[in-house]
């Protein structure tokens, strides 16, 4: 009876700990245990970005079966953002992704993963060229925005070429209106550069009428644009946005003009290739838009960090992107009107 009660009480002890053993690797920790799935934390400058809800929805399922991701609003602000980062580092992440509430706060978020040897990913807000070089372990994801400036203007062209009725005033200049994105942002910049500059290229000779910023808002978007038509009315002749949110803005205030009824039209140029952009094409209040790959920048971001956190160093194979310089995954652009919306889907 003693030797068969010892027995059973040696079994009960191995099953025991050998569920303890179990539980412990199921419940993440140290990435290096055999199976576990790397923590990565993602920072997005705000969660109420059209843009970047794609991007967010991109890196989740991405991430399924490659790694556990916590993604954290900054509500777009830069010290929001920086108590969030200082969040995942005491958790010891094993690589974060930052989507940069301000691109020149990035050196002091580096400085702090650097010293926590925690490798970094930035998103679609690239820091400026000097923290990209402080630490061999920084990366970025995104894509060039004069490529972006230049394919709106390019919208443009094809319009003012094709449609002779554009030219309102019949004064052979293009007079337009321009919605920039935030004051000083890298993207805002030059889309609104190359975006003329297209304009320019093609011969058109062009007139600008009134210029402010959206900060990448729909509202403020419609709020700037029906501004401009109060003051400009009829002599307006295009409307260049630095992004689908604002574009959306200005289409609705058109609409409230009496637009895109009775022949009466205005062609409206955005960047993104948002769902509701898309939609806007098809309705024919929107003349374009370009597509920044949301899909691919969040799948790209998520990939390299997967790898960085497992302590190797990313490249075409183990991410499955091409890197420029070591560093850069650049995501293309694309034009996108009512005659190609399926790429863009």
């Amino acid at each position: 009876m003693k030797k068969w009660t010892a027995t059973l009480l040696i079994g009960v002890m191995l099953t025991v700990v050998g569920c303890s053993s179990g539980s412990s690797g199921a419940e993440g920790g140290d990435s290096g245990g055999a199976g576990t799935e790397p923590n990565i934390g993602v920072a997005i400058y705000k969660f109420d970005d059209t843009f970047m809800t794609g991007v967010r929805n991109a890196i989740t399922e991405a991430a399924n079966g490659k790694a556990k991701v916590d993604i954290v609003d900054s509500q777009n602000s830069q010290p929001t953002q920086n108590d969030k980062i200082d969040l995942f580092i005491t958790k010891k992440v094993d690589a974060l992704v930052i989507n940069p509430v301000d691109r020149t706060a990035a050196g002091v978020m580096i400085d702090k993963a650097k010293a926590a040897d925690i490798p970094v990913v930035f998103l679609n807000r690239e820091p400026l060229p000097e923290d990209m070089k402080k630490w061999d372990k920084v990366y970025y994801v995104g894509a060039k925005a004069e490529e972006s400036g230049t394919i709106s203007g390019q919208l443009i062209v094809d319009y003012w070429k094709a449609n002779p009725d554009a030219d309102k005033n019949k004064d052979g200049v293009l007079q337009y209106v321009m919605l920039k994105g935030e004051p000083g942002h890298q993207d805002a910049e030059l889309r609104t550069k190359y975006s003329v500059q297209a304009l320019e290229d093609a011969g058109i000779k062009v007139e600008k009428v009134a210029e402010d910023t959206g900060m990448w808002d729909r509202v403020k978007g419609q709020e700037k644009m029906a501004a401009f038509l109060a003051a400009h009315g009829d002599k307006i002749e295009a409307v260049l946005a630095n992004n689908d949110d604002m574009a959306l803005g200005a289409v609705e205030a058109l609409k409230a003009a009496g637009y895109f009824t009775g022949g009466k039209k205005m062609p409206v140029v955005g960047v993104d290739a948002t769902a509701p952009a898309l939609q806007a094409l098809k309705d024919g209040t929107m003349l374009g838009t370009v597509l920044n790959d949301a899909k691919n920048q969040g799948k790209a971001a998520l990939n390299l960090a997967a790898v960085l956190a497992k302590g190797e160093v990313p490249n075409k194979d183990s991410s499955g992107y091409d890197l420029t310089d070591g560093k850069f995954v650049w995501i293309p652009y694309k034009k996108i009107t009512k005659d190609n919306i399926d790429d863009a889907q």
